[in-house]
């Protein structure tokens, strides 16, 4: 099956703490799937096992058929996996173009040029390329987040709750960026923190409760359901 797949994935922060308990989900090309679920249900540890952050102690992993269970994180990205944390997730002290520079660590020959395509797609980013990332607004500093990423030309995003902070014009100006990386043909694997903007957001979504799958379906189906709307979505 091409795009991520995850099949019965057990793992955790250490072979005691096993918080992903036979996790299964996929990422097809040109998608944006949503992770959703209640605090401590395993949707950041996924994405953080998924980019080789922690350890998998059971289940597979692959991207087009090909394994990553077991791949340092370099090799996972150099595969074509780009995780965007929540937090920490760009330099503050660096300049925008810094930061890019950073995230060509893969490619280093091709930095120049496709920091020349982000530019283009991003031209706030060109125009304070020079400034610190420090300086950027929370709304810019999730873009320059994203644009690092993409230094790497994925296959699959991981987006960890992108929009935390952020204020309803920045967040939609966000999803706006991720459904340009969707429609580019990226996979995008998205864990967001309001969950009815997730699901206008994606095609398909997984609510996890526990680290287990617990519902998954279209993201419009889920989000038209009386039930799952009382029990997860704050009604």
């Amino acid at each position: 099956m091409n795009g991520l797949e995850v099949r019965n994935v057990f793992g955790g922060y250490s072979t005691a703490d096993t918080i992903l308990k036979g996790i299964s989900v996929h990422a097809a090309p040109g998608e944006i799937v949503a992770i959703l679920g209640p605090n401590g249900a395993g949707k950041s540890t996924l994405l953080k096992a998924i980019a080789g952050q922690l350890k998998v102690s059971g289940g597979t992993i692959t991207l087009d058929a090909v394994s990553l269970k077991g791949l340092k994180p370099r090799e996972i990205a150099g595969c074509g996996v780009a995780y965007v944390p929540q937090e920490n997730n760009v330099f503050p002290a660096m300049t925008v173009r810094e930061n890019l520079e950073i995230g060509g660590f893969l490619t280093p020959r091709e930095t120049a040029s496709r920091i020349k395509e982000i530019y283009s797609r991003f031209p706030m980013l060109a125009k304070k390329r020079r400034d610190a990332a420090r300086t950027l607004s929370g709304g810019q500093r999730q873009v320059l987040a994203v644009a690092i990423a993409l230094m790497v030309a994925p296959r699959v995003m991981l987006l960890d709750e992108p929009s935390a902070g952020l204020s309803p014009v920045a967040t939609e100006e966000l999803f706006t960026t991720i459904r340009g990386i969707r429609d580019s043909g990226v996979a995008v694997i998205l864990v967001e923190q309001n969950a009815l903007d997730a699901l206008e957001l994606a095609e398909r979504a997984y609510i996890l409760m526990a680290g287990q799958n617990h519902i998954d379906g279209q993201a419009r189906e889920l989000a038209a359901d009386a039930e799952v709307r009382r029990a997860f979505l704050g009604g």
